[in-house]
């Protein structure tokens, strides 16, 4: 096995092979220009910490192996160390390093059986895409041409119908799926492609236009380098589907003006008009309508959830959606005092007792509850009824009585320019109630949400989880204070 030589150019990671096989470019930018990418967002981080949970929790389908660090370690001493493990009898390795003409990796378990050597790739997704079987296809060229025989060669991933009951069952958790014979298919076209993607290396910047392979199979970190060249109001701003916004890109039509109406349905044509001429569409009637449709008591409620791949609680699976907050206004009737009620779990235990038991009490018999986006808010109280089905009657009365706030906004009946196509609350709030928005505030999505109270967890000053958990209590109580506050903008709609 030989060692790698820092010197060349054209070195290769399984991660730079995978980024050249999405677009050379994104390849030659990562090697030689990286100051020129994204700033990783909390969202991809969050992504990149859930595959390394994963990939330390399927170790122990192979359990008692040896791992080889990478922290502190230069790549030459990992591949020596994992020659050594080799050498000395080792059956289990963990990040099993190999080198073979420049090109490095990283195998997640490699397991000896019957003195044959299988090769297992994790991921934590809960099935199989073109992308992992170039994955485990690149890893097994480089081993076999360093000299190991690899007898198979498998990709392991989440199984989302797992429900977890007790300890952790790993044959049930995870999914293993034998690749050997279509990864060596796949050969041939592996070594023609390391060997463009050297030559390419040792050239100038690839001229390659952005395109659909700009987020797939993922999301380029060099975006914001390749798109500077695309105005904030473009044919990539049309929401919805219909459009082929790329083949117009192709012709040259970018600007949103250049856009033939023809082509777009009736809300692309209410987005485009009320961007380029500032016009707003009201429906009165259609307004007072939904108006008219609620009652008292009236309560706004909004949950935050989390989901793992790996199911933390009895009666979970993977991904599942697991409430840990919610926020509740209360009207008991037209003209009373708002009441606000609320809810935050400790990450450390399982809130869907506490909460559930907090939401059935503060909700009144019979209440009018406004969701933005129920279907998320029903599914919700749908799992939580089947985790305490000693609620379950009283869930179904809640979940029978949920109003959707976002059906005026979704029909267009009320659309202001500002909301640019959308009918997301992060936009929808602010142009409705300009005084009132989430810029600014700690904490300003869901996902962000979700990955701090995780974070929590792992965090020992008192005062930063106190401030987390304030930073989670304002964010969620805007959630229902917008909701209340929109309600009174349509109220004041229908009268004017």
């Amino acid at each position: 096995m030989g060692l790698i030589d820092k010197s060349r150019s054209d070195y290769l990671s399984k991660t730079l092979f995978i980024k050249g096989l999405q677009c050379h470019k994104n390849l030659f930018l990562n090697k030689y220009h990286p100051e020129l990418k994204d700033e990783v967002s909390e969202a991809l981080m969050a992504i990149f910490n859930r595959g390394s949970e994963v990939g330390i929790v399927a170790q122990q389908l192979f359990p008692g192996g040896v791992n080889i660090p990478y922290e502190g370690q230069t790549k030459d001493a990992q591949v020596r160390q994992t020659q050594h493990e080799i050498e000395k009898g080792t059956s289990t390795i963990y990040e099993a390093s190999f080198v073979y003409d420049g090109s490095f990796v990283k195998v997640d378990i490699l397991h000896k059986t019957n003195n044959r050597w299988n090769l297992y790739e994790v991921k934590s997704p809960t099935g199989m895409e073109d992308v992992h079987i170039d994955d485990v296809a690149f890893q097994y060229y480089v081993l076999q041409n360093a000299g190991l025989d690899v007898s198979r060669a498998c990709l392991v991933h989440i199984n989302n119908q797992y429900t977890k009951n007790g300890s952790l069952e790993l044959d049930k958790l995870f999914v293993i799926r034998d690749l050997t014979d279509v990864v060596k298919e796949k050969q041939p076209f592996i070594a023609s492609e390391i060997q463009k993607q050297k030559d390419m290396l040792k050239s100038r910047e690839p001229e390659i236009d952005i395109g659909e392979h700009c987020k797939n199979p993922y999301q380029c970190a060099f975006k914001g380098h390749c798109w500077a060249h695309i105005p904030e109001q473009s044919v990539f701003s049309i929401k919805g589907r219909g459009v082929d916004k790329f083949g117009l890109y192709r012709k040259g039509v970018i600007r949103m003006e250049d856009i033939p109406r023809d082509i777009l349905n009736r809300d692309q044509l209410i987005q485009v008009e009320g961007m380029l001429s500032r016009k707003n569409l009201i429906n009165a009637n259609q307004i007072k309508k939904f108006i008219g449709s609620l009652w008292y008591p009236l309560c706004f409620l909004d949950f935050e959830t989390f989901d793992t791949p790996i199911p933390p609680f009895d009666g979970t699976r993977p991904y599942q959606k697991i409430p840990f907050q919610y926020s509740l206004h209360c009207l008991e009737s037209e003209g009373r005092e708002l009441k606000h009620h609320e809810f935050l779990g400790n990450p450390e235990a399982d809130p869907r007792r506490h909460l559930i038991e907090k939401l059935v009490h503060e909700i009144p018999d019979n209440a009018c509850v406004l969701a933005y986006n129920m279907t998320f808010e029903k599914k919700v109280l749908k799992d939580l009824s089947e985790w305490f089905p000693e609620y379950k009657a009283k869930i179904e009365t809640i979940t029978a009585n949920i109003r959707d706030l976002m059906v005026p906004f979704k029909a267009k009946h009320c659309y202001l320019w500002q909301m640019n196509g959308s009918y997301s609350l992060k936009l929808v709030l602010p142009a409705l109630v300009p005084d009132m928005g989430y810029n600014g505030m700690e904490i300003s999505d869901g996902g962000m949400a979700s990955n701090r109270y995780l974070t929590m967890s792992q965090i020992k000053d008192p005062d930063e989880i106190q401030k987390i958990r304030n930073a989670l209590l304002d964010y969620c109580c805007l959630d229902t204070l917008a909701m209340v506050k929109i309600v009174e903008k349509l109220r004041e709609l229908t009268l004017s």
